[in-house]
């Protein structure tokens, strides 16, 4: 069978597929972004609760904000700001078709989230200790919820990467076919946006 060429400065089906990969807006599978959306309204919904509780006991909201640790709170954003860098330097390693350092970043995400979850873990041990329950007062009934919700997704985002790492280890992701890598790396972000809300609004806002 003849060779098939194609002529200088074009790219052949599989440089194709592996643009159409890199380029793909939003990246990832579209099932994820519809999860991702509706997980966003979710914590809007909450987000807005929040606010108007807070609007209608100002005093009680600031009193009880001054108690939290915001010092823990600075590292877990610090945690997840650079975590989200190392899934950016995995999607960046799986494209160049570097398997190896996909793995490696991943896995370095996945300290950082450890980091996260540790120190999280810590401040629910210490709330727990002073006897501070949902039923406490408003500002903790939303402190709480509010903090293990997302907590839950931080573990649920590890678990996808975990899952993506092992996947990229046994080399079944390429420069040509990197879904999962983007899929995994689509709700790790969203994972640390809501943080970013989070933080400022609980731990900061007065």
């Amino acid at each position: 069978m003849a060779a098939v060429s194609y002529p200088i400065g074009t790219a052949g089906p599989l440089q194709a597929q592996s643009t159409i990969e890199s380029n793909r807006f939003p990246p990832g599978d579209l099932a994820i972004w519809v999860f991702i959306l509706a997980e966003l309204a979710a914590f809007g919904a909450f987000f807005g609760a929040y606010a108007f509780t807070r609007m209608r006991n100002v005093e009680m909201f600031n009193h009880y904000q001054a108690s939290l640790d915001s010092d823990a709170a600075l590292i877990n954003t610090f945690a997840l700001i650079t975590s989200s860098y190392f899934v950016v330097r995995a999607v960046a390693a799986i494209r160049e078709d570097d398997s190896r350092g996909c793995v490696q970043w991943l896995l370095a995400a996945l300290a950082m989230g450890l980091l996260f979850l540790v120190v999280k873990g810590h401040e629910y041990v210490h709330h727990i200790e002073a006897g501070i329950r949902l039923s406490t007062n408003k500002f903790y009934m939303f402190y709480l919820s509010l903090t293990f919700f997302h907590f839950m997704h931080v573990i649920m985002g590890m678990v996808i990467l975990a899952a993506v790492a092992v996947k990229a280890n046994r080399g079944g992701y390429s420069d040509r076919e990197h879904t999962g890598v983007e899929t995994g790396a689509s709700y790790w972000h969203m994972v640390d946006l809501v943080w970013l809300i989070l933080f400022p609004l609980v731990y900061i806002m007065r």
